[in-house]
Protein backbone atom coordinates (compact mmCIF):
# COMPACT_ATOMS: atom_id res chain seq x y z
CA UNK A 1 0.00 0.00 0.00
CA UNK A 2 1.29 3.49 -0.91
CA UNK A 3 0.45 6.77 0.78
CA UNK A 4 0.25 9.48 -1.87
CA UNK A 5 1.40 12.86 -0.52
CA UNK A 6 0.15 15.51 -2.93
CA UNK A 7 1.32 19.11 -2.96
CA UNK A 8 -1.31 21.63 -3.92
CA UNK A 9 -1.27 25.40 -4.38
CA UNK A 10 -3.76 28.22 -4.08
CA UNK A 11 -4.86 27.49 -7.64
CA UNK A 12 -6.43 24.27 -6.31
CA UNK A 13 -7.16 21.42 -8.67
CA UNK A 14 -6.18 23.54 -11.68
CA UNK A 15 -2.54 23.26 -10.60
CA UNK A 16 -2.51 19.45 -10.52
CA UNK A 17 -1.29 17.36 -13.43
CA UNK A 18 -3.72 14.93 -14.98
CA UNK A 19 -1.83 11.99 -13.44
CA UNK A 20 -1.99 13.44 -9.93
CA UNK A 21 -5.65 14.44 -10.38
CA UNK A 22 -6.51 10.84 -11.23
CA UNK A 23 -4.73 9.59 -8.10
CA UNK A 24 -6.74 12.02 -5.96
CA UNK A 25 -9.96 11.03 -7.72
CA UNK A 26 -9.40 7.35 -6.77
CA UNK A 27 -8.71 8.10 -3.09
CA UNK A 28 -10.76 6.31 -0.47
CA UNK A 29 -9.23 8.32 2.39
CA UNK A 30 -8.56 12.02 1.80
CA UNK A 31 -6.52 13.81 4.47
CA UNK A 32 -5.84 17.54 4.53
CA UNK A 33 -6.53 20.93 6.06
CA UNK A 34 -9.90 22.63 5.71
CA UNK A 35 -8.55 24.71 2.85
CA UNK A 36 -7.15 21.71 0.97
CA UNK A 37 -10.25 19.56 1.43
CA UNK A 38 -12.45 22.41 0.17
CA UNK A 39 -10.86 22.01 -3.26
CA UNK A 40 -12.71 18.66 -3.53
CA UNK A 41 -16.23 19.42 -2.19
CA UNK A 42 -17.91 16.47 -3.96
CA UNK A 43 -15.22 13.84 -3.47
CA UNK A 44 -16.80 10.59 -2.17
CA UNK A 45 -13.80 9.52 -0.05
CA UNK A 46 -13.76 9.46 3.73
CA UNK A 47 -12.30 12.77 4.92
CA UNK A 48 -9.88 13.35 7.78
CA UNK A 49 -9.08 16.88 8.87
CA UNK A 50 -5.35 17.33 9.29
CA UNK A 51 -5.45 18.98 12.71
CA UNK A 52 -4.24 16.37 15.16
CA UNK A 53 -1.13 15.00 13.41
CA UNK A 54 -0.82 12.02 15.77
CA UNK A 55 -4.40 10.97 15.08
CA UNK A 56 -3.87 11.36 11.33
CA UNK A 57 -0.72 9.23 11.35
CA UNK A 58 -2.41 6.57 13.49
CA UNK A 59 -5.28 6.47 10.98
CA UNK A 60 -2.83 6.08 8.10
CA UNK A 61 -1.04 3.23 9.90
CA UNK A 62 -4.36 1.43 10.48
CA UNK A 63 -5.26 1.70 6.80
CA UNK A 64 -1.84 0.94 5.33
CA UNK A 65 -2.40 -2.79 4.92
CA UNK A 66 -6.01 -2.68 3.74
CA UNK A 67 -5.73 -3.48 0.05
CA UNK A 68 -8.81 -1.53 -0.94
CA UNK A 69 -7.65 1.71 0.69
CA UNK A 70 -6.10 4.48 -1.40
CA UNK A 71 -4.71 7.14 0.94
CA UNK A 72 -4.04 10.69 -0.29
CA UNK A 73 -2.59 13.37 1.97
CA UNK A 74 -2.98 16.93 0.70
CA UNK A 75 -0.33 19.47 1.72
CA UNK A 76 0.84 22.91 0.61
CA UNK A 77 3.52 23.21 -2.06
CA UNK A 78 6.41 20.78 -1.83
CA UNK A 79 5.87 18.25 1.00
CA UNK A 80 9.63 17.88 1.54
CA UNK A 81 10.35 21.62 1.71
CA UNK A 82 9.56 22.66 5.31
CA UNK A 83 6.45 20.53 4.92
CA UNK A 84 4.69 17.51 6.38
CA UNK A 85 6.85 15.14 4.33
CA UNK A 86 9.66 15.11 6.88
CA UNK A 87 7.35 13.99 9.71
CA UNK A 88 5.74 11.34 7.51
CA UNK A 89 9.17 9.92 6.68
CA UNK A 90 9.95 9.66 10.40
CA UNK A 91 6.65 7.97 11.26
CA UNK A 92 6.04 5.74 8.20
CA UNK A 93 8.20 3.47 6.03
CA UNK A 94 9.78 5.46 3.19
CA UNK A 95 8.96 2.73 0.65
CA UNK A 96 5.26 3.25 1.34
CA UNK A 97 5.34 7.01 0.65
CA UNK A 98 5.19 8.66 -2.74
CA UNK A 99 5.50 12.44 -3.07
CA UNK A 100 3.97 14.64 -5.75
CA UNK A 101 5.35 18.16 -5.17
CA UNK A 102 3.70 21.37 -6.28
CA UNK A 103 5.64 24.61 -6.75
CA UNK A 104 6.82 25.89 -3.38
CA UNK A 105 5.93 29.38 -2.20
CA UNK A 106 9.63 30.27 -2.31
CA UNK A 107 9.86 29.33 -5.99
CA UNK A 108 6.77 31.39 -6.74
CA UNK A 109 8.01 34.39 -4.73
CA UNK A 110 11.39 34.67 -6.43
CA UNK A 111 9.87 34.17 -9.86
CA UNK A 112 7.32 36.90 -9.17
CA UNK A 113 10.02 39.40 -8.20
CA UNK A 114 12.22 38.12 -11.06
CA UNK A 115 15.33 37.30 -9.03
CA UNK A 116 17.40 34.08 -9.33
CA UNK A 117 17.19 32.16 -6.07
CA UNK A 118 19.67 29.28 -6.27
CA UNK A 119 21.91 31.16 -3.80
CA UNK A 120 19.14 32.33 -1.44
CA UNK A 121 19.06 31.49 2.27
CA UNK A 122 15.63 30.05 3.06
CA UNK A 123 14.49 30.35 6.66
CA UNK A 124 11.30 29.03 8.19
CA UNK A 125 9.94 31.20 10.99
CA UNK A 126 6.72 29.16 10.96
CA UNK A 127 6.31 27.98 14.54
CA UNK A 128 9.95 28.84 15.21
CA UNK A 129 11.91 31.76 16.62
CA UNK A 130 13.60 34.47 14.55
CA UNK A 131 17.06 33.46 15.81
CA UNK A 132 18.18 31.98 12.48
CA UNK A 133 16.98 35.06 10.63
CA UNK A 134 18.81 37.32 13.09
CA UNK A 135 22.10 35.50 12.41
CA UNK A 136 21.59 35.67 8.62
CA UNK A 137 20.88 39.40 8.79
CA UNK A 138 23.94 40.04 10.97
CA UNK A 139 26.03 38.11 8.44
CA UNK A 140 24.70 40.30 5.63
CA UNK A 141 23.35 37.37 3.56
CA UNK A 142 22.49 38.68 0.10
CA UNK A 143 19.12 36.97 -0.45
CA UNK A 144 16.87 35.73 2.33
CA UNK A 145 13.42 34.18 2.04
CA UNK A 146 11.31 33.81 5.17
CA UNK A 147 8.30 31.54 5.66
CA UNK A 148 6.18 33.48 8.14
CA UNK A 149 3.37 32.66 10.57
CA UNK A 150 0.81 34.52 12.67
CA UNK A 151 3.47 35.65 15.16
CA UNK A 152 6.50 36.10 12.94
CA UNK A 153 4.70 38.35 10.49
CA UNK A 154 6.22 40.78 7.96
CA UNK A 155 5.65 43.47 10.60
CA UNK A 156 7.64 41.51 13.21
CA UNK A 157 10.48 41.01 10.72
CA UNK A 158 10.50 44.75 9.95
CA UNK A 159 10.72 45.56 13.67
CA UNK A 160 13.62 43.11 13.98
CA UNK A 161 15.49 44.73 11.08
CA UNK A 162 15.16 48.18 12.62
CA UNK A 163 16.21 46.97 16.07
CA UNK A 164 19.38 45.29 14.77
CA UNK A 165 20.64 48.56 13.16
CA UNK A 166 22.56 46.58 10.57
CA UNK A 167 25.38 47.90 8.37
CA UNK A 168 23.58 46.04 5.53
CA UNK A 169 20.42 47.47 3.98
CA UNK A 170 17.62 45.30 2.62
CA UNK A 171 14.86 45.66 0.06
CA UNK A 172 11.70 44.27 1.68
CA UNK A 173 9.27 42.21 -0.43
CA UNK A 174 5.99 40.80 0.88
CA UNK A 175 4.38 38.15 -1.36
CA UNK A 176 0.80 37.29 -0.38
CA UNK A 177 -1.49 34.47 -1.59
CA UNK A 178 1.00 33.29 -4.18
CA UNK A 179 -0.69 31.44 -7.02
CA UNK A 180 -4.16 32.53 -5.95
CA UNK A 181 -6.62 34.89 -7.61
CA UNK A 182 -5.92 37.52 -4.92
CA UNK A 183 -2.14 37.27 -5.18
CA UNK A 184 -0.26 40.45 -4.26
CA UNK A 185 3.48 41.10 -4.47
CA UNK A 186 4.82 44.37 -3.03
CA UNK A 187 8.19 45.96 -2.36
CA UNK A 188 7.69 48.17 0.69
CA UNK A 189 9.68 50.67 2.71
CA UNK A 190 10.28 49.15 6.14
CA UNK A 191 8.80 52.13 7.98
CA UNK A 192 5.60 51.91 5.94
CA UNK A 193 4.76 48.30 6.81
CA UNK A 194 5.17 48.37 10.59
CA UNK A 195 1.41 48.70 11.16
CA UNK A 196 0.19 47.22 7.88
CA UNK A 197 -1.98 44.09 7.78
CA UNK A 198 -1.14 41.21 5.44
CA UNK A 199 -2.89 38.04 4.31
CA UNK A 200 -2.09 35.03 6.54
CA UNK A 201 -0.45 33.20 3.60
CA UNK A 202 2.63 35.26 2.82
CA UNK A 203 6.35 35.00 2.21
CA UNK A 204 8.94 37.70 2.94
CA UNK A 205 11.94 38.13 0.65
CA UNK A 206 14.85 40.32 1.75
CA UNK A 207 17.33 41.44 -0.89
CA UNK A 208 20.49 43.20 0.23
CA UNK A 209 21.15 46.52 -1.48
CA UNK A 210 24.22 48.70 -1.34
CA UNK A 211 23.87 51.63 1.03
CA UNK A 212 25.06 54.08 -1.64
CA UNK A 213 21.86 53.29 -3.51
CA UNK A 214 19.93 54.79 -0.59
CA UNK A 215 19.87 58.55 0.12
CA UNK A 216 21.48 59.85 3.32
CA UNK A 217 19.73 62.74 5.07
CA UNK A 218 22.63 64.44 6.87
CA UNK A 219 20.35 66.89 8.65
CA UNK A 220 18.56 64.04 10.43
CA UNK A 221 21.73 62.39 11.76
CA UNK A 222 22.87 62.79 15.37
CA UNK A 223 26.15 64.59 16.04
CA UNK A 224 27.36 61.64 18.11
CA UNK A 225 26.65 57.94 17.58
CA UNK A 226 25.92 57.61 13.88
CA UNK A 227 23.73 54.57 13.07
CA UNK A 228 25.70 51.63 11.69
CA UNK A 229 23.35 51.39 8.71
CA UNK A 230 24.29 54.91 7.57
CA UNK A 231 27.82 53.79 6.60
CA UNK A 232 28.83 52.00 3.42
CA UNK A 233 30.39 48.67 4.34
CA UNK A 234 31.50 45.33 2.96
CA UNK A 235 28.51 43.02 3.37
CA UNK A 236 30.74 39.93 3.55
CA UNK A 237 32.79 41.46 6.38
CA UNK A 238 30.23 42.64 8.97
CA UNK A 239 32.86 42.71 11.74
CA UNK A 240 34.91 45.35 9.92
CA UNK A 241 32.93 48.23 11.42
CA UNK A 242 33.34 49.39 15.00
CA UNK A 243 29.76 49.14 16.23
CA UNK A 244 27.95 52.30 17.29
CA UNK A 245 27.87 51.55 21.02
CA UNK A 246 31.59 50.69 21.13
CA UNK A 247 32.38 53.69 18.93
CA UNK A 248 30.73 56.04 21.43
CA UNK A 249 32.80 54.59 24.29
CA UNK A 250 36.00 54.86 22.25
CA UNK A 251 35.28 58.51 21.51
CA UNK A 252 34.85 59.14 25.24
CA UNK A 253 38.05 57.31 26.19
CA UNK A 254 40.22 59.06 23.61
CA UNK A 255 39.51 62.47 25.22
CA UNK A 256 39.36 64.54 22.05
CA UNK A 257 39.99 68.27 21.80
CA UNK A 258 39.90 70.70 18.85
CA UNK A 259 42.84 71.19 16.47
CA UNK A 260 44.40 67.79 17.08
CA UNK A 261 46.13 65.24 14.86
CA UNK A 262 44.53 61.79 15.20
CA UNK A 263 45.69 58.48 13.82
CA UNK A 264 43.01 55.84 13.21
CA UNK A 265 44.98 52.64 12.57
CA UNK A 266 43.05 49.78 10.96
CA UNK A 267 40.25 52.20 10.11
CA UNK A 268 37.95 49.61 8.49
CA UNK A 269 34.98 51.52 7.09
CA UNK A 270 36.21 54.81 8.54
CA UNK A 271 33.37 55.00 11.07
CA UNK A 272 35.54 56.19 13.98
CA UNK A 273 37.42 58.68 11.80
CA UNK A 274 34.19 60.16 10.46
CA UNK A 275 32.65 60.49 13.94
CA UNK A 276 35.77 62.41 15.07
CA UNK A 277 35.85 64.55 11.92
CA UNK A 278 32.22 65.62 12.34
CA UNK A 279 32.66 66.44 16.03
CA UNK A 280 35.96 68.33 15.53
CA UNK A 281 36.17 69.92 12.07
CA UNK A 282 39.41 71.74 13.05
CA UNK A 283 41.19 68.42 13.71
CA UNK A 284 42.85 66.23 11.08
CA UNK A 285 42.23 62.51 11.11
CA UNK A 286 44.51 60.06 9.30
CA UNK A 287 42.60 56.85 8.54
CA UNK A 288 45.12 54.09 7.82
CA UNK A 289 43.83 50.95 6.12
CA UNK A 290 45.93 48.17 4.56
CA UNK A 291 43.65 47.21 1.63
CA UNK A 292 43.02 49.39 -1.39
CA UNK A 293 39.34 48.40 -1.32
CA UNK A 294 39.15 49.51 2.31
CA UNK A 295 40.84 52.81 1.54
CA UNK A 296 38.39 53.44 -1.29
CA UNK A 297 35.48 52.56 1.03
CA UNK A 298 36.69 55.06 3.63
CA UNK A 299 36.86 57.79 1.01
CA UNK A 300 33.36 56.94 -0.18
CA UNK A 301 32.08 57.24 3.38
CA UNK A 302 33.86 60.58 3.79
CA UNK A 303 32.15 61.83 0.63
CA UNK A 304 28.84 60.41 1.84
CA UNK A 305 29.06 62.30 5.14
CA UNK A 306 30.65 65.36 3.51
CA UNK A 307 33.66 65.45 5.82
CA UNK A 308 36.86 66.98 4.46
CA UNK A 309 39.27 66.59 7.37
CA UNK A 310 39.81 62.82 7.06
CA UNK A 311 42.86 61.73 5.05
CA UNK A 312 42.53 58.14 3.86
CA UNK A 313 45.94 56.40 3.85
CA UNK A 314 46.50 53.14 1.99
CA UNK A 315 49.27 51.06 3.53
CA UNK A 316 50.39 48.57 6.15
CA UNK A 317 51.06 49.78 9.65
CA UNK A 318 53.62 50.53 10.97
CA UNK A 319 55.32 51.35 7.64
CA UNK A 320 52.51 53.69 6.56
CA UNK A 321 52.85 55.72 9.78
CA UNK A 322 56.42 56.96 9.43
CA UNK A 323 55.63 59.96 7.19
CA UNK A 324 52.56 61.16 9.11
CA UNK A 325 52.64 64.17 11.43
CA UNK A 326 53.00 63.35 15.19
CA UNK A 327 49.57 62.54 16.61
CA UNK A 328 47.91 63.87 19.75
CA UNK A 329 45.58 60.89 19.83
CA UNK A 330 45.83 57.37 18.42
CA UNK A 331 43.09 54.79 18.02
CA UNK A 332 44.01 51.23 17.03
CA UNK A 333 41.01 49.30 15.76
CA UNK A 334 43.02 46.69 13.86
CA UNK A 335 46.67 45.71 13.71
CA UNK A 336 46.96 43.15 10.93
CA UNK A 337 49.10 40.97 13.19
CA UNK A 338 51.69 43.72 13.75
CA UNK A 339 50.52 45.04 17.12
CA UNK A 340 53.95 45.12 18.82
CA UNK A 341 55.60 46.93 15.90
CA UNK A 342 52.69 49.41 15.70
CA UNK A 343 52.98 50.16 19.40
CA UNK A 344 56.72 50.75 18.99
CA UNK A 345 55.97 53.34 16.31
CA UNK A 346 53.23 54.96 18.40
CA UNK A 347 55.71 55.22 21.29
CA UNK A 348 58.13 57.14 19.06
CA UNK A 349 55.58 59.52 17.53
CA UNK A 350 52.81 60.23 20.07
CA UNK A 351 53.10 63.76 21.43
CA UNK A 352 53.49 64.51 25.12
CA UNK A 353 50.19 64.22 27.00
CA UNK A 354 48.94 62.08 24.12
CA UNK A 355 46.37 59.32 24.53
CA UNK A 356 46.41 55.86 22.95
CA UNK A 357 43.19 53.80 22.77
CA UNK A 358 42.88 50.23 21.51
CA UNK A 359 39.74 48.18 20.87
CA UNK A 360 40.70 44.53 21.30
CA UNK A 361 38.48 41.57 20.48
CA UNK A 362 40.84 38.71 21.39
CA UNK A 363 42.68 37.69 24.57
CA UNK A 364 45.91 37.17 22.65
CA UNK A 365 46.02 40.77 21.39
CA UNK A 366 45.05 42.04 24.85
CA UNK A 367 47.93 40.10 26.43
CA UNK A 368 50.34 41.41 23.78
CA UNK A 369 49.27 45.00 24.44
CA UNK A 370 49.45 44.66 28.24
CA UNK A 371 52.89 43.09 28.06
CA UNK A 372 54.14 45.91 25.82
CA UNK A 373 52.66 48.64 28.03
CA UNK A 374 54.18 47.10 31.17
CA UNK A 375 57.63 46.82 29.58
CA UNK A 376 57.48 50.47 28.49
CA UNK A 377 56.08 51.73 31.81
CA UNK A 378 52.88 53.22 30.37
CA UNK A 379 49.85 53.84 32.54
CA UNK A 380 46.66 52.19 31.36
CA UNK A 381 43.13 51.26 32.26
CA UNK A 382 40.81 48.62 30.85
CA UNK A 383 37.13 48.83 30.02
CA UNK A 384 35.48 45.47 29.41
CA UNK A 385 32.52 46.01 27.09
CA UNK A 386 29.79 43.36 26.89
CA UNK A 387 26.73 44.93 25.33
CA UNK A 388 23.42 43.59 24.07
CA UNK A 389 20.78 45.24 21.92
CA UNK A 390 17.09 44.63 22.48
CA UNK A 391 15.33 42.89 19.62
CA UNK A 392 11.65 41.97 19.27
CA UNK A 393 10.67 38.32 19.57
CA UNK A 394 7.05 38.15 18.48
CA UNK A 395 5.19 40.30 20.99
CA UNK A 396 8.08 40.08 23.47
CA UNK A 397 11.59 41.52 23.67
CA UNK A 398 14.96 39.93 24.33
CA UNK A 399 18.64 40.91 24.18
CA UNK A 400 20.94 40.05 21.28
CA UNK A 401 24.63 40.30 22.33
CA UNK A 402 27.32 42.16 20.43
CA UNK A 403 30.81 40.67 20.37
CA UNK A 404 32.65 41.53 23.62
CA UNK A 405 35.45 44.10 23.27
CA UNK A 406 38.12 45.35 25.65
CA UNK A 407 38.88 49.06 25.34
CA UNK A 408 42.40 49.80 26.55
CA UNK A 409 43.31 53.44 27.23
CA UNK A 410 46.98 54.23 27.78
CA UNK A 411 49.15 57.28 28.52
CA UNK A 412 52.87 57.71 29.21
Amino acid sequence: MTVHVVGIGLDGTAGLTETVRQIVDRATLLIGSDRHLCYFPHHPAQRLLLGDLKAAIDKIRNCLYIASEIIVVLVSGDPLFFGLGRLLLVELPAEQLTFYPHLSSIQLAFNKIKVPWQDARVISAHGRSLDELTVALQQGVEKIAVLTDGTNTPNAIAHLLLALDLPSNYQFWVCENLGGVDEQVQCLAIDSLLDKTFAPLNVVVLLRVEADELPLNLASLPMLGLPDRSFLSFSDRPGLMTKREVRILVLGEIALQPKQIIWDIGAGTGSVSIEIARLFPTSRVYAIEKTSAGTSLIQKNCDRFQVENVISIHGDAPEALSQLPPPNRIFIGGSGGNLTEILDTCNNHLTSNGVLVLALATLEHLNTALDWLSRHSWDYQLLQVQLSRSVPVGNLTRFSPLNPVTILTATR
